[in-house]
């Protein structure tokens, strides 16, 4: 967990004249959970979304500052391909479930099939494969040619990341994955994200404190588009070193 994969330096992110992020630095350690955590409207997701990019189509966005991913910042290349390449190599995990509304297979085989030219046989043990990483499959290996949308929404939101798999990246960012989803269907996904960054980095955002201490290595926390304390998360939780942090953590914000 030592070699850095994402590293943030001096960031500084617009809306148009609206600043949402100030100097915010950042290193992610590889083959490891990072949470975000902080008060709703910190920046946390503007963050999240800067990794891959996504906040380009967002009118007005603009970024100042490197954010490198492996050493090579990801701002450099402005063409299409460039960007495209990027967000082939960082999957992405939404707040709600977003299957497509066709079979479970073609949920994993179609996002794919523009990138990687296989036989149907190859891309079907692919999907399983991801599928068992996601610890979906053994629940819906007689259902392959049924509706998505006739899972559950913990089965759903772990079919997404099944589906964020098949691209095989480096990194995947959560975007308060479970805050739709009952406790069960979060502890399903907090096992999963266990598992998955043994292949993988994970920057997720997360309201859920007790989420962030059970599972992340590192833990962040925004406030009003800053940072203001990171580090290992017992550590950050144990023993805060601002009085904002204590506060946040204690319920007293």
């Amino acid at each position: 967990m030592d070699r850095t994969i994402i590293s943030a330096e001096n960031i500084n992110v617009w809306y148009g004249s609206n600043q949402v992020l100030f100097d915010v630095n950042i290193e992610v350690p590889e083959n490891s959970i990072t949470a975000l955590i902080g008060p709703s409207g910190c920046g946390k997701t503007t963050f999240l979304r800067s990794i891959n990019r996504l906040n380009d189509i967002v009118p007005g966005f603009k970024l100042t500052g490197r954010m490198a991913l492996d050493g090579c910042d990801i701002y450099k290349g402005n063409d299409a391909a460039s960007v495209q390449s990027l967000r082939r190599g960082i999957g992405m995990v939404f707040q709600q479930p977003n299957p497509l509304p066709t079979t479970i297979m073609k949920n994993l085989v179609l996002p794919i099939r523009e990138h990687h030219k296989m036989t149907k046989q190859e891309y079907a043990d692919a999907a399983v494969d991801k599928l068992k990483i996601s610890g979906l499959y053994d629940e819906v290996s007689e259902r392959l040619n049924k509706s998505a949308l006739r899972l559950s929404g913990g089965q759903q939101q772990r079919l997404c990341i099944a589906r964020a798999l098949m691209l095989d990246p480096a990194i995947i960012l959560f975007d308060e994955p479970c805050s739709a989803l009952d406790p069960i269907s979060t502890m399903r996904i907090e096992d999963v994200l266990q598992e998955l960054k043994t292949r993988y980095t994970i920057v997720m955002v997360t309201h859920n404190l007790e989420q962030a201490r059970r599972i992340a290595d590192k833990t962040v926390f925004f406030y009003l588009g800053e940072i203001i304390e990171a580090g290992p998360t017992l550590k950050l939780f144990a023993k805060p070193e601002t009085e904002l942090l204590e506060k946040y953590i204690s319920g007293r914000m």
